[in-house]
């Protein structure tokens, strides 16, 4: 059995081309899919966040949606930059994006990737430490996000406040127990991997990873999801983790599935420079008949090794086709691989 989900990255362009045209196009359709996913029986929706760029920015209040229009769904990102966020704020406003849903965030952070601004999280008031670098940063403001979220007393009480205190030292509220272990780190290396499996963050894994080893991506991504669970077991975490790994995926099963995709190129990895200092693997993109992508999908060994998988959407081609697509992985793949 695996978990299946769809991850949408929530772009829009006023282009005639385009069925998400503007930003309110791009969040109602959003949880309009996620609302369709739910009744197709999908375990996850999933959004990307980018900042300026025309794709979802800050999530919580379209989580907090989302969460007030579905019902069993689990609701979460993949990832957030934590370089752009304040933990102690971003721990509230996840605390309650939380309670609306009943507990199904699962909210993904990461270091973040190449971004549309030069080094835009200083225009959000952040600056890495003395000696350190941006991700430097980005872990720091992780590992406070993560002590708040345990519920604890970290503030003074004020000795004249305006309304009664509970004895000791002051917590964030709203706290929502349990989200805690419901943090996954979006992980790009096998020493991130192993750093988030110390701190018991649950492990996101993407189609874009460090060339580490010149082997194919699901063959790495295999050896990092190994690495992780061996430093989880080593760190003596009492749960056991999830794993997550993000997919392209379309079963063509009809006439607009292959129009959109029956000429799907992209069937390599692919290697190149996200920046002038890391090599990177491009995952490749899987487009066939579901026939041929059962047999495709059961050799990728990060897939196999993984107890969630979400599919990666064209979010533009609108909420219908978006669902159709879940729809055929979760009818004509999914049962075929025993995933359901």
């Amino acid at each position: 059995m695996k978990k299946i989900g769809f991850l949408s990255f929530g772009h829009w362009t006023p282009s005639p081309h385009s069925q998400t045209r503007s930003a309110a196009d791009s969040l109602l359709q959003a949880i309009d899919l996620a609302v369709a996913a739910e009744e197709l029986g999908a375990d996850g929706a999933y959004f990307r966040v980018h900042h300026f760029a025309r794709q979802h920015a800050s999530p919580f209040p379209l989580l907090a949606a989302v969460g007030a229009r579905t019902s069993r769904i689990e609701i979460g990102t993949g990832v957030i930059d934590m370089r752009y966020e304040n933990p102690l704020y971003m721990a509230e406003d996840a605390g309650a994006a939380d309670l609306i849903s009943g507990g199904r965030l699962q909210l993904g952070i990461s270091r973040g990737s190449p971004e549309q601004a030069i080094d835009g999280w200083r225009l959000f008031g952040y600056r890495p430490p003395e000696g350190g670098t941006d991700a430097d940063m980005a872990r720091a403001h992780t590992e406070v996000l993560l002590e708040v979220l345990k519920g604890e007393g970290i503030a003074q009480p004020h000795p004249r406040p305006m309304f009664a205190n509970p004895p000791g030292l002051l917590r964030l509220e709203p706290h929502s127990e349990g989200l805690r272990d419901r943090i996954w780190w979006g992980s790009g290396s096998n020493a991130t991997a192993v750093w988030a499996a110390g701190l018991g963050m649950n492990l996101q894994s993407s189609t874009l990873k460090d060339d580490e080893s010149g082997e194919p991506l699901h063959v790495q991504q295999r050896k990092q999801i190994e690495a992780y669970r061996e430093a989880w077991r080593a760190a003596g975490h009492a749960r056991e983790p999830r794993v997550s790994v993000s997919r392209s995926i379309f079963a063509l099963v009809d006439d607009r599935d292959r129009a959109y995709f029956g000429q799907e190129r992209d069937s390599e990895d692919h290697v190149g420079y996200i920046d002038a200092e890391t090599r990177s693997i491009f995952g490749r993109s899987y487009a066939a008949e579901p026939d041929v992508l059962v047999k495709q999908l059961a050799a990728d060994e990060a897939v196999a090794a993984a107890d969630t998988l979400l599919l990666t959407v064209p979010n533009q081609l609108g909420v219908d086709y978006n669902a159709h697509v879940v729809e055929s992985i979760l009818t004509h793949v999914a049962p075929e691989l025993g995933w359901r």
